[in-house]
């Protein structure tokens, strides 16, 4: 018995050294890891959610980029627990070293800029690797395959590589894909209601592009992204161009501040152009915040609730 227990331990030891050294890609540079970070900062509250949904709250020392844009609800808040917030917008490069990590989990835009304080050339010197998410590799490389759900997917299975939960990763990706099936089912034959995604701004519109996640999520759904031929994730349309394309639906982008959605929709009824398309005229759109956009678990959530208000008979 005392034989059996010793190579049983012997196995579970060789078993955990085979998970590590691991290496994953970040926008086409590989990093490697010999073991799970145990000092991690993780920016912007999709991809902290990303962080939460894989347990990985006590290998985070702190979060940025979240109250100075968002609010968030009392299950986020029970989440973070103790986990402080280093800073309300975009981190400074002492922000994030003050509390000594060994990973930062953001990406352009998304925390970093190009050619900015914090980047991952900023930060390796300091012992801090960065992992960038993937939906934002497209601002320093062009040549990336247009958006797909394997933007959340595949950015889960690398955080699940990196810090050894990489059943967890699986289980919440096959749970997801699961139910995305279900909803695709449901919508059917029920293709290419034309779609406009509002997000935010008065003289150009801002919206999601090619390479931004919504355009997939919308995909999915049922509607064909009117702004899909734009060469970016997310970026300034023009009005003329928008009204012309004739939405047939909305997703209007609810920051949660004192008017909400409610003023993007105002906006539109007001516009002299926006006012005569079909989606305004009828009144057809969801608000969906930031969280649900942008790559994250709530995205799975996000598609169903714009199936259900494009394709009511189907559900």
């Amino acid at each position: 018995m005392k034989r059996l227990l010793i190579c049983l331990a012997a196995t579970l030891v060789t078993s955990a050294g085979w998970a590590f050294p691991v290496t994953v890609d970040s926008c086409g540079t590989p990093l490697t890891f010999d073991a799970a970070p145990k000092r991690a900062v993780i920016h912007d509250l999709n991809m902290t959610e990303m962080a939460f949904a894989l347990g990985l709250q006590p290998s985070i020392v702190g979060l940025t980029g979240i109250t100075g844009w968002y609010k968030v609800g009392p299950e986020f808040t029970a989440e973070q627990g103790s986990i402080p917030e280093l800073a309300p917008k975009y981190p400074t490069l002492e922000n994030l070293i003050s509390v000594e990590p060994d990973f930062f989990f953001a990406g352009w835009y998304y925390g970093m800029k190009p050619g900015g304080d914090v980047t991952p050339d900023t930060l390796s010197p300091h012992g801090i690797k960065t992992l960038v998410l993937t939906e934002s590799c497209v601002h320093l490389d062009k040549n990336r395959p247009a958006s797909s759900m394997d933007l959340l997917y595949g950015d889960v299975e690398k955080l699940g590589k990196v810090f050894g939960k990489e059943v967890e990763a699986g289980k919440l990706v096959a749970g997801w894909k699961e139910r995305l099936a279900d909803i695709t089912a449901k919508v059917g034959d029920n293709k290419g209601t034309r779609v406009f995604l509002y997000d935010s701004g008065e003289d150009k519109p801002f919206t999601a592009g090619k390479f931004a996640i919504p355009t997939a999520m919308i995909s999915a759904a049922g509607g064909e992204n009117i702004m899909a031929d734009m060469e970016t994730s997310w970026g300034n349309a023009d009005w003329e161009t928008v009204a012309t394309r004739n939405p047939e639906f909305l997703i209007l982008l609810d920051y949660q501040d004192d008017a909400g959605y409610q003023k993007l929709l105002d906006f539109l009824k007001a516009h002299p152009a926006m006012k005569e398309t079909d989606a305004v005229k009828n009144e057809r759109f969801v608000a969906l915040r930031y969280a649900e956009l942008t790559p994250g678990p709530a995205n799975i959530e996000a598609i169903d609730k714009i199936a259900k208000a494009m394709h009511p008979e189907a559900f």
